[in-house]
Order: structure tokens, then C-alpha cells, then sequence
């Protein structure tokens, strides 16, 4: 048994907030009260800090197989487990992309010796050629539980619509990356810095927008359920609030990396702030924030995008990769640049962060209840942190390096098991 003692219990499903003890047991919760007096194998003393569901990340890029030089399942897992998250789910554009039910069972077969959950998308379009559709039905069959082609878009309207129907035939769903590539240039340098600064053109914000109201538009028409990847522009937010007000099953996700930084940030941070898609203005960063407080963006997710040192350290910032680790960084990001700026509470961020996610997924995880999972994350949500580049993940290509932000997490328990800190 392990007996958490004293902490701030926090449970979005419910909105329960007092300071309890937790009593774990096996894979469950057992009970939850203000006093338990027993003889535990195990006790935390969680004085002065908060005890939420474990973290759900529905957007990492593992890298296996084929890219386990910037990342590997093991370690991806041991990343997701500092930062607090106990569930992850996979992208599926690795080498080969999951488009294969062989494919697919030997990532899920690598996944299941990790210590916390770990799911994993299928593509949409058989190894991401924009124009044939994977077998949906056997790929869920075999343990799919999603289906995207993050990294690149659908540019087929009609690939798009057959995609949602097939979706929505076999009680599944797509989730949408949204760039037009004959709007955009350079990936991963906004459209205004990279035209003042790099001289070069940029990734416009209409290659994200007007690709997002079309499809947002074919999910109102053929009622499917559709989920926006990682929005950063303010008429995205715009357009996805007026598909969802319209009636459409659109939800939507943002990267932490969106509601912290602007394109500035490639001044001063290099390659390492390049991201697709890229950091935009302040404008943008504001509006993201005003959709995560009116709900239309639902679901943070991190977009963890780690890549190998020599791999961004090009004298050519264009030739450089795109992306950031993300794990590391997630929550007290979320703390820092949401909860203490005052945007959200402390309760709307852990619902972005696990119940939200979790109910897009149908998991039985994002809360805390008797008899219910024990995936669990203990943090001090005040406590300040200098970001360091020792990362539990392969990479080390975070902007926030040397920053300091607020949020430490202490203790990551998944099925009752400490897999980060120790008593």
C-alpha cells in the first residue's frame, strides 16, 4: 500500500479541492479522506503540495522506430514520467509510419514494457500519401486509438472527407495538422520575422487558417468528430469557435510553447525556438490564451518534438529542424504563463492537462476517485525552477533552457508505482 499524506487533492471531474490523505493500493485508489490512519508500505508526505491526476499528453513524437538517435520510446517514457505525465499518446509519423497493423503491434509491444501508459495513432493516408486510406477498422482493431498525419496536412479536400466518414464509421476520430503548403514558405520561422529578419518567407498564418476552416467546415457537414492539432493563430481560434457554435464535433489542442513565447524568441534562442507550427505574435499568444479560457481550445499538448543536438546546430537556421522538447517543461509552463499570469486556475489547467484529454480518448484516467486509477501527480505549483538542459529525454532542444518558471513536480505515480522522484 502507499499512503499520501496532507496533500491538496485536486480533481477536475468533480471539482474537489481540500487537503486529504490518498490511500493506494494495487492499481487503485482506495480511499480518499481527510485523516487515514493505517500501516502503508509506502508514505509520501505531500505537506504544501498538490495531488492531481497524472498528466495526459494526447501529442509526443517518440521516434521509433527509425529516428531513435533524437528519441526513443524508453526514454520518451522516462521524460513523460519528470514531467509529470502518466499516459501519452504516439504520432505516428516515424520510419516506417504506423500505417501497418504490423507496424503498429511492434511499437505497442516496445510501449507496454514502460512503466506508464503509452497509446499510439495510426496514420490517416498509407504512409502519409495525402491520398489512401489506411485500414481503420484493423488498425483499431490491433490497438490504434486515433488516427493522424501529424507532421504533414491532408491538401485533398475530398481524401479529408472520406477520411472523417471512415472515421466516424468505425466510432473513431481524426485530429488534423493545418497548413496549406502553397501558402507557406519556410516552415517554422513566422511569416513576419523570418521576411525582417531572416529575409526569407515564413510560414504564413493563412496556410493555418484557411485550411482549418475548410475542414472544420467538412466535419459540420458530415458530422464527424475531428480534433485540431496544435492552433497558433487567432483566426484559427476564431474559426474553430464558429464551426463548434454551429454544432460541428470539433475540438481543439495548443502547445505550451504558444501561449508562453512569440516569434522573438528565435532571436535571442536560435534553432531551438523553430517550431512548426511556428511561434507567432503577441496578438496570437493572447488569443490562444482567450481560447483555452472560453473552452474552444479544450486540450494542452505538448507536441514534444525532440531532435539531436547536431541536427539543429546548422549555421542555417532554414535547414534546421523544426520542434522542441516538451515534456519537461509542459506543466510549469501551464503554471507559469497561465495560472500565475493569471489566466486560468489552477483547476481549469489540470482539466486542459488530464480530464479533457482523457475524455477525447474515452481513457478511464484525468481524475481521482475512490475505486478509480491511481495515476497520480504530486507537484509543488509555487516552487521556482531554473530549466536545465539534463533532460530524462535524448534532447535538450527546449527555448525555456536557463529560464526560470514555476512548478516542480516531485512525485509521477502511474498503476499505484512511484515511476518518478523517491520516499
Amino acid at each position: 500500500m502507499l499512503l499520501i499524506k496532507n496533500g491538496r487533492i485536486m480533481d477536475p471531474k468533480t471539482g474537489f479541492d481540500q487537503v486529504c490523505d490518498v490511500l493506494v493500493e494495487g492499481k487503485k485508489i482506495v480511499q480518499i479522506a481527510e485523516t487515514i490512519e493505517v500501516e502503508a508500505d509506502r508514505v509520501i508526505d505531500a505537506t504544501g503540495l498538490v495531488v492531481a491526476p497524472g498528466l495526459i499528453d494526447i501529442h509526443v513524437h517518440f521516434r521509433e522506430p527509425g529516428q531513435t538517435h533524437k528519441e526513443d520510446i524508453h526514454t520518451g517514457a522516462l521524460a513523460a514520467a519528470a514531467g509529470g505525465f502518466t499516459r501519452v499518446v504516439m504520432m505516428a509519423n516515424t520510419n516506417p509510419t504506423i500505417s501497418r497493423v504490423e507496424t503498429l503491434q511492434e511499437v505497442l509491444a516496445s510501449a507496454e514494457r514502460e512503466a506508464i501508459h503509452i497509446h499510439s495513432v495510426a496514420t490517416i493516408t498509407e504512409n502519409f500519401d495525402g491520398q489512401h486510406l489506411t485500414d481503420f477498422k484493423n488498425l483499431l482493431a490491433a490497438g490504434a486509438v486515433g488516427f493522424s498525419d501529424d507532421g504533414i496536412p491532408l491538401t485533398s479536400s475530398r481524401v479529408v472527407r472520406t477520411a472523417m466518414e471512415e472515421a466516424k464509421k468505425v466510432g473513431s476520430f481524426i485530429s488534423l495538422h493545418e497548413e496549406d503548403p502553397e501558402l507557406n514558405g519556410v516552415l517554422g520561422l513566422n511569416e513576419e520575422i523570418a521576411r525582417t529578419h531572416f529575409h526569407v518567407c515564413g510560414a504564413t498564418g493563412v496556410a493555418e487558417y484557411s485550411m482549418v476552416a475548410r475542414d472544420v467546415m467538412i466535419a459540420y457537414a458530415t458530422k464527424a468528430q475531428v480534433h485540431i492539432q496544435h492552433l497558433s493563430k487567432e483566426e484559427s481560434v476564431k474559426v474553430v469557435e464558429f464551426a463548434q457554435q454551429l454544432g460541428a464535433r470539433v475540438t481543439a489542442e495548443v502547445a505550451p510553447q504558444h501561449f508562453s513565447k512569440t516569434e522573438n524568441l528565435l532571436l535571442t534562442k536560435g534553432s531551438n525556438a523553430k517550431m512548426n507550427p511556428p511561434l507567432r505574435l503577441e496578438s496570437d499568444r493572447l488569443a490562444v490564451i482567450e481560447g483555452l479560457k472560453s473552452g474552444v481550445i479544450s486540450i494542452i499538448a505538448t507536441d514534444h518534438a525532440p531532435h539531436h543536438q547536431k541536427e539543429k546546430e546548422v549555421d542555417d537556421i532554414t535547414q534546421a529542424p523544426s520542434g522542441m522538447t516538451g515534456l519537461e517543461t509542459s506543466l510549469s509552463l501551464g503554471l507559469t504563463y497561465l495560472v500565475a499570469a493569471g489566466h486560468l486556475t489552477l483547476m481549469q489547467l489540470l482539466e486542459k492537462m488530464t480530464l479533457n484529454p482523457a475524455q477525447l480518448y474515452q481513457f478511464d484516467a484525468g481524475y481521482l476517485a475512490e475505486d478509480g486509477p491511481a495515476d497520480i501527480t504530486i507537484f509543488a505549483p509555487d516552487e521556482e525552477r531554473t530549466v536545465t538542459p539534463d533532460f530524462q529525454s535524448k534532447a535538450g532542444n527546449s527555448p525555456f533552457v536557463g529560464e526560470e518558471l514555476k512548478g516542480q513536480v516531485h512525485y509521477t505515480i502511474c498503476d499505484g508505482e512511484i515511476v518518478y522522484g523517491s520516499i
